[in-house]
């Protein structure tokens, strides 16, 4: 599994400013990071992976998608943005597979160089490129910090128009792994 020590040595090997942070609690899901961190949400950032479809047939894909935590993408505006026939959260093992972090803790650096990375607009229009954005490592004792310019850019995500987010509570592409449709 991708952890902490896999995303500092990316960014030492970038020469990318950064910083892993212990957090005072472990946390379950990307979602408790601003109570923990005791920041702001839009300053915390979760990556959620969704199997989506571009026609009717079986055959699935995946995409990652970085919102503000605490919130998620409408399911109109992610389908448009994906151009997908059908879209839905990807199972947990699936994400844990293909990703290789766990499922709720999916860091957006170090994902697989195929699948689709998205990231709401309203993040890159409302945190400066020097501003610190925080998010998930993989592992529920750490996050880290970068400044958002370094994270987009080496995230290779794509700022797409979600729309109106939806608040959720605590509870290029690669073909899914076989799934039920």
């Amino acid at each position: 599994m991708k952890d902490a020590l896999a995303i500092h040595r990316l960014l030492l090997e970038r020469e990318t400013l950064h910083e892993i942070v212990r957090l005072p609690r472990a946390i379950a899901h990307a979602d408790e990071l601003p109570e923990v961190l005791g920041l702001p949400p839009g300053r915390c950032l979760a990556t959620r992976v969704y199997a989506f479809s571009t026609t009717s047939s079986v055959q699935r894909f995946l995409a990652a998608v970085v919102v503000e935590a605490g919130s998620a993408p409408s399911w109109e505006s992610l389908r448009r943005a994906l151009g997908a026939h059908s879209v839905r959260p990807a199972p947990a093992d699936l994400v844990n597979h293909a990703t290789e972090y766990a499922a709720d803790l999916v860091a957006p650096l170090l994902l697989p160089q195929s699948m689709k990375i998205l990231i709401d607009q309203h993040i890159v229009n409302v945190l400066h490129d020097d501003g610190v954005a925080y998010t998930v490592t993989g592992e529920p004792c750490t996050a880290l910090g970068i400044r958002t310019r370094d994270l987009f850019a080496l995230s290779g995500a794509k700022p797409v128009d979600l729309g109106k987010v939806e608040e959720v509570g605590l509870t290029g592409v690669i073909p899914a792994l076989r799934s039920s449709p």
